[in-house]
C-alpha cells in the first residue's frame, strides 16, 4: 500500500455514510413521471443477473471491459434508445455517470464492448462508437470507464439504465456538446419505457 492508498482510505472513512443518491438517478427525473418502475428486462450474459457482484475484468482494477447487455424490443413505438451507467454511492451530491450513450438505433437489442469501441468517422474530428450511436463524455473526458469505488468505502452499485424513446432526438438542436442535463430535458414526453441492470463492486483494504 502506498501513501495515496492511505489518503484514499481515510477519505472513505470520512465520507462512509455519503451514499445512496438513488433519488437523483437519470431514470428518476421528470421524463419518467409516467413510468416510475422499469418496463424492459435488461440482462448481462457477462456479469450475471441484476444485483450480481461485477468481476474485476469489468472494472478499472482489471481490463475495464464494458459488459454486454441484452434486451428485447420494448414495442414498435420505440424509435431510439439511451443507455447510461451511474454510481449513486459515490460521496458526491449527485450520482457519477460512467457512460452515457444516446441515439442508439431502434432495432438494437444488445450492446457489447465492440459496439462502444471508438472508430474514425469520415468528416468528423472525434471518433464515434462502432455501434453507430453517440456519447457524452464523463468526468474523465472518456466515453466509458468501469467501476472503481473509493478504497474501503464499501460496495458501490452501478446502475446501467436503458431508456426507450418514441421519437429520435433532434441531434442538430442538441449540438455536439450536449450535457446530461440537457439530454434529460430533451426526452421529456418521449419516454415509452425503461429497464435497468445493477452491478456491485467493492475495493477492500487487504
Amino acid at each position: 500500500m502506498g501513501i495515496l492508498d492511505y489518503v484514499e482510505y481515510y477519505l472513505s472513512w470520512l465520507f462512509f455514510n455519503f451514499k445512496g443518491r438513488d433519488a437523483k438517478l437519470f431514470t428518476k427525473g421528470p421524463a419518467f413521471a409516467d413510468f416510475p418502475e422499469p418496463t424492459i428486462e435488461v440482462t448481462s450474459p457477462d456479469c450475471g443477473p441484476s444485483g450480481s457482484d461485477m468481476k474485476p475484468e469489468y472494472t478499472q482494477i482489471g481490463k475495464d471491459r464494458f459488459p454486454e447487455f441484452n434486451w428485447s424490443n420494448a414495442s414498435a413505438d420505440v424509435k431510439e434508445y439511451i443507455l447510461i451507467c451511474e454510481d449513486p454511492d459515490a460521496p458526491l451530491p449527485t450520482p457519477i455517470y460512467h457512460s452515457l450513450f444516446y441515439a442508439i438505433p431502434p432495432h438494437t437489442t444488445k450492446i457489447t464492448a465492440g459496439d462502444i469501441e471508438l472508430v474514425a468517422v469520415e468528416g468528423k474530428e472525434e471518433r464515434s462508437p462502432r455501434g453507430g450511436f453517440r456519447f457524452i463524455k464523463n468526468r474523465r473526458g472518456k466515453h466509458y470507464v468501469g467501476p472503481k469505488p473509493l478504497l474501503g468505502h464499501g460496495p458501490h452499485r452501478y446502475f446501467y439504465q436503458l431508456v426507450a424513446l418514441n421519437e429520435p432526438l433532434d441531434l442538430v438542436e442538441l449540438g455536439e456538446n450536449v450535457t446530461k442535463e440537457q439530454l434529460a430535458g430533451a426526452i421529456v414526453g418521449k419516454v415509452v419505457g425503461w429497464g435497468i441492470w445493477i452491478g456491485s463492486f467493492e475495493r477492500k483494504w487487504e
